[in-house]
């Protein structure tokens, strides 16, 4: 208002600052540095169409260390911003999932199965495999079955094992692992007439029961004790808390300690 005043009415500049509030200083200063802003500005631009992966750190990097430029990092941001040289930022792509489905409960016993593998290792630091099998209704362990390799005929085995004493099961709940979705498995299933029931991918809280048994295997066991060799974890897996267990003159692979959880 001041410069229009003065441009417009030819009123003198100390006059038009009194009637405005502003000191002469104010008035009469000018930028020096706009040149220089243009230097930074066309560094920029310069460097961001050859390097088109580069950010702003690179780009100030590159200014100050290779070029010897002092000016500070918050004018050089200013200016990059201005220039909306900004790298841009992809958003992640969200997968859609469709709704998990709700876990079934069974209503009597072998209804329906739930098993699955655990890991583990031995004192010298061999990895050993563990095959958990427990009844969904009552959340009864029926085996553990313990060896450094389960395939698929270990895992058929030791199902066979179990049926002998326990019944047949209307469905054996499983994840999406190589041994349950094999064809040694499938034609098992079909000959005994026993349904495979494989969990959604990437959705373990249907595959509940097992796994809140495995958590129980984990800390009531594995954790609790150095095994040094397999033997020792197939003994304890076969012969721990035997009479603790009903069925234990029937079913030597089932630990009693985990028979009922």
């Amino acid at each position: 208002m001041a410069e229009t005043a003065v441009e417009r009415r030819g009123v003198s500049i100390a006059l038009a600052c009194r009637a405005f509030g502003v000191s002469e200083t104010c008035y009469r200063y000018s930028p020096k540095l706009k040149d220089e802003n243009e230097e930074i500005a066309d560094l920029l631009t310069g460097l961001t169409d050859a390097r088109k992966t580069w950010g702003f750190g690179l780009c100030f990097l590159h200014l100050r260390n290779v070029k010897g430029h002092p000016w500070n990092h918050k004018r050089v941001y200013r200016i990059y911003c201005q220039l909306e040289l900004n790298l841009r930022i992809k958003p992640r792509k969200r997968l859609k999932r469709e709704k998990p489905d709700v876990l079934a409960v069974p209503d009597a016993p072998n209804v329906t199965w739930s098993m699955d593998f655990m890991a583990d290792r031995l004192g010298d630091g061999r990895a050993f495999r563990l095959l958990n099998v427990m009844d969904d209704f009552n959340r009864e362990g029926l085996g553990i079955e313990v060896d450094f390799s389960l395939p698929a005929e270990r895992v058929i085995r030791s199902l066979d094992r179990i049926i002998e004493w326990r019944g047949k099961p209307g469905t054996i709940r499983v994840d999406n692992g190589p041994e349950y979705i094999s064809e040694t498995l499938r034609k098992w299933a079909e000959k005994h007439d026993v349904t495979i029931q494989h969990i959604q991918p990437g959705q373990p809280q249907q595959n509940a029961y097992v796994e809140r048994y495995n958590r129980t295997v984990r800390h009531e066991w594995l954790d609790q004790y150095i095994i040094e060799r397999i033997e020792e974890a197939q003994d304890q897996a076969a012969y721990s808390g035997a009479s603790a267990h009903p069925f234990r003159q029937h079913a030597p692979t089932c630990s009693g300690v985990f028979a009922h959880l």
